[in-house]
């Protein structure tokens, strides 16, 4: 229970993506392809409804039976960087990389519409999910590292984001590899930038005076 009191946001947002994924495994397919073409954060829903399809867009995943997989991500990452960095930065570095990765990507996606090389259809794609907040957790979570741990993980952050970018790269691609730069931004919003003591690891006992 320690643990998720000192990690709220993270199982908060763990609880509503638990909901919505048990109305859509509940929903027949007609009315599932609906709700997730309605919380997506594409280009249709963008230009209709903007700053509600952001949020909402965060708190679904296209496949319930994934859920329990998103669970272990959340444990191994957002709760471990929202308990580092504390409720409020962690919220506002994986907040603004879910928006930022958003835009862009389906700012891409338009201009390949635009370019003819995507068709219209795309504006309607289903953008849903919770990858993009993962991702600048996975960059921050650097520095909560100590050498030589966060040589081999950093290694492998950028063969898991690297590798699909430089293969036929999506607008997906794209938008994890941004926000995952994005949260290696983070570092002047981590303790280790301000020299502030792990609040995992026992603070020193204050001298006796006799």
């Amino acid at each position: 229970m320690a643990w998720i009191r000192s990690t709220p946001g993270t199982h908060i947002w763990l609880l509503i993506i638990g909901i919505t994924s048990l109305v859509i495994a509940s929903a027949s397919e007609g009315l599932g392809q609906f709700l997730l073409h309605r919380t997506s954060s594409n280009i249709h829903e963008l230009n209709e409804h903007p700053l509600p399809s952001l949020l909402i867009s965060g708190f679904w995943i296209e496949r319930p039976e994934s859920f329990l997989l998103y669970v272990v991500m959340f444990e191994l990452l957002h709760a471990n960087v929202e308990r580092w960095m504390g409720t409020w930065r962690w919220l506002l570095t994986v907040g603004a990389a879910h928006v930022a990765a958003t835009l862009a990507s389906q700012e891409l996606v338009l201009l390949a519409i635009e370019g003819h090389q995507l068709p219209r259809s795309m504006t309607h794609v289903v953008d849903i999910g919770v990858s993009y907040g993962l991702a600048a957790a996975a960059g921050v979570l650097t520095y909560r590292l100590r050498p030589p741990w966060r040589y081999g993980y950093l290694a492998g952050v950028l063969v898991f984001f690297g590798v699909p970018l430089l293969t036929g790269a999506t607008f997906t691609d794209i938008g994890h590899a941004l926000a995952l730069v994005l949260g290696f931004a983070a570092w002047p919003l981590t303790p280790a930038a301000r020299d502030e003591p792990d609040p995992r690891e026992p603070s020193p006992e204050a001298p006796q005076i006799e």
